[in-house]
């Protein structure tokens, strides 16, 4: 997401970019039934766009060829994800795909008996899920995890889960632990740290006792959890699924009034590379799960630099300013908040 960066951020990151972006988009397989055989077309090779370093806005998302309104930009699977705490039997714990209804009071006829931890129980939508989700579930169900559960909910905290689950997918050998370094950190003030510290304790005595190697915790440093949850804080996604049918849409629109849309939260690589807008030319979506679509939002001219917006577009001028500088540290100057519309 939008960054400046550090000489030293820059000269490691150019070497990375062209990588990463199509490593990162070229791991989704599946595409909605909606797209058109052009954009599916386009879906099969390297995506239409660039990642460059500028000296006035960081990285940024060039296109290398006119895009369609409408078109499929380009697709990628999340780093991390998470689900919301509160939905824990209503969305699959790796992929976060809402359960069908039966599904997830029948979850353990379908799939074999119910993966748990100490403090709770897990649903997957299907098999394919369960065994993805070893990269990390393997290390975590082994594990008490009530103290750092409960620490969250009483906090209504959402990142410090993400981190756990890294943390686990680490350990289990299924990442890296550099492999968030690329993302922007958020500026932390002194007295979020102080709570991270309390947190990170709390997650390194669960480690400690279920006894795993000096070895494999070698990497678990506060400034490494620190590190972390700074970069997940200002470059997680809120997964909102589209509704799939009228009624689906109903029911979610009522569900609004009283609780989170987010279905959970996920980092990705080449998505946290595109710079914010709010009259944005391009957008975000998620369809069944996880894995991210990025879409255009009008024609976009080969060299335009595509960006998205952070936030909800239709708040006013004041309500935007706000929320950019207190959540993201910056301040907007794109034309729409240049003339305070």
């Amino acid at each position: 997401m939008f960054a400046t960066g550090t000489a030293l951020f820059r000269r490691r990151a150019s070497s990375e970019l062209h990588r990463i972006c199509l490593w990162n988009t070229s791991i989704v397989t599946s595409r909605p039934p909606s797209l058109s055989t052009a954009a599916a077309a386009e879906c099969k090779g390297p995506p239409p766009i660039r990642v460059s370093l500028t000296e006035s806005a960081g990285r940024c998302v060039f296109a290398t060829r006119g895009i369609a309104a409408g078109d499929l930009i380009h697709s990628a699977k999340p780093l991390v994800t998470h689900p919301s705490a509160s939905l824990l039997d209503e969305v699959c714990y790796y992929c976060l795909r809402r359960l069908q209804k039966e599904a997830s009071s029948v979850d353990a006829s379908a799939l074999g008996e119910n993966e748990s931890s100490s403090t709770s129980t897990c649903y997957f939508c299907s098999e394919s899920c369960r065994e993805q989700s070893k990269v990390f579930h393997e290390v975590e169900k082994g594990l008490d995890w009530s103290a750092f559960d409960a620490h969250c909910s009483t906090r209504r905290l959402k990142y410090p889960l993400m981190v756990k689950r890294l943390a686990c997918m680490i350990i289990s050998g299924a990442a890296s632990v550099d492999c968030l370094d690329l993302l922007q950190p958020a500026s932390l003030h002194p007295d979020i740290v102080m709570e991270m510290e309390e947190e990170f304790q709390l997650l390194k005595d669960i480690f400690v006792k279920g006894q795993f190697n000096n070895e494999m915790l070698t990497f678990f440093t506060k400034e490494w959890y620190v590190n972390v949850l700074a970069r997940i804080r200002i470059n997680a996604f809120r997964i909102e699924l589209v509704a799939r049918s009228y009624e689906e849409m109903i029911t979610s629109a009522t569900a609004l009034v009283a609780a989170d849309a987010a279905v959970g939260n996920a980092i990705y690589m080449l998505p946290s590379f595109y710079n914010h807008d709010c009259d944005p030319n391009a957008h975000i979506i998620w369809l069944e799960n996880a894995n991210a679509k990025l879409k255009a939002l009008r024609d976009i001219e080969e060299g335009e630099e595509l960006r998205i917006c952070y936030i909800d577009a239709s708040m006013d001028f004041e309500a935007r300013q706000k929320i950019l500088a207190e959540g993201f540290g910056f301040q907007c100057r794109c034309l729409r908040c240049l003339y305070r519309d």
